[in-house]
């Protein structure tokens, strides 16, 4: 059940003082094999690794920039990194300064569901009662502050609506068929900026026909980053995907055998997609909150990346050297 304060608007949201640091924490979820994109980034890096770990824009890779925007509001020592082991060779070099304890290493890459699960699980066994903040690692922003800026906000709203999980929600620009899209409540309240309102829908790259209405009725396109304190994940993943969550827990929790148990697991287990499994099916118990002004992109085409390129004006040296061949 919803609680009963659903709508808040941003004023309402900041008379409230930001949460100890100590009690936020950030996954970073850097586990994709970006294989729609691996064609750019071989381009790029010579290689077949993932598109996070690419200097795609510019200098950095997207993982450095993702993990640069989430240090704007949590702590280097509560930021934790989902990462699949075939991809070692790459994120020891990205991550060399950050605890082991903290690189979330998954046997296989299974999908968001069982990334999100396990992160949670391996968070939770030293600080069960943290809130935390998910992040994908291929996302760009054109400001990181003004973004951030409403992620400490949905920690803020997380404190207030108990039980809750909060999704970040950009107005859309245009309506675009190949994102996933939220429909927020209809109130009074819930299509003004900063506003977090319930969810009606989600809407997973829709028919040309939905996504203009979506666009003129208020809806947002889903950046997939969300905020919720960890026991509220859990209790999703109790209703969406019951068999995953008691096999994870009984595999993390058999004494001296995770690493065995785990990857038994992986091996077991099917692909499993945190929006279409669980996200979709609760949406009378989520929240989202408006974020405008603040242009955005998933960078998980080609297309998107080209064209997040022009808009910035930027030029770099890969795109020369593919042009000039």
């Amino acid at each position: 059940m919803r609680p009963a304060s659903s709508i808040m608007d941003h004023n309402s949201l900041r008379k409230f003082q930001r949460p100890a640091a100590n009690t936020r924490g950030a996954v970073i979820l850097a586990g994709g094999d970006g294989s729609r994109l691996r064609p750019l980034s071989r381009l790029i890096a010579g290689d077949d690794r993932p598109k996070q770990f690419c200097p795609i824009l510019g200098d950095e890779t997207l993982l450095d920039r993702t993990r640069r925007r989430a240090a704007l509001s949590v702590a280097a020592e509560n930021t934790f990194f989902s990462l699949t082991a075939k991809h070692e060779q790459y994120y020891d070099r990205a991550l060399w300064n950050v605890a082991p304890a903290h690189k979330l290493v998954q046997p296989a890459n299974k999908g968001t569901a069982p990334a999100i699960l396990y992160s949670l699980l391996r968070i939770a066994e030293s600080d069960p009662d943290a809130t935390v903040a998910f992040f994908p690692s291929d996302h760009f922003f054109t400001d990181d502050a003004a973004f951030m800026a409403n992620v400490d906000a949905a920690f803020a709203a997380v404190e207030m609506l108990e039980g809750s999980v909060v999704l970040l929600g950009i107005e859309p620009e245009k309506a675009e068929t190949s994102y996933g899209w939220i429909e927020p409540v209809d109130s009074l309240f819930g299509g003004l900026p900063g506003s977090v309102s319930g969810v009606k829908r989600f809407w997973e790259k829709p028919q040309a026909r939905d996504a203009r209405r979506l666009l003129t009725s208020g809806g947002l396109w889903n950046s997939f980053v969300m905020i919720g304190k960890i026991e509220s994940f859990f209790e999703l993943f109790r209703e969406h995907l019951p068999v995953m969550f008691r096999m994870f827990t009984a595999a993390l929790s058999t004494s001296g055998t995770r690493g065995g148990a785990v990857r038994s697991l992986y091996e077991w287990i099917e692909e499993t997609n945190f929006s279409s499994r669980v996200l979709e099916r609760a949406a009378d118990r989520l929240f989202v909150k408006r974020v405008a002004g603040v242009g955005w992109s998933d960078l998980g085409e080609p297309q998107r990346v080209i064209g997040t390129l022009a808009a910035l004006g930027v030029e770099p040296a890969w795109m020369r050297t593919a042009a000039a061949a």
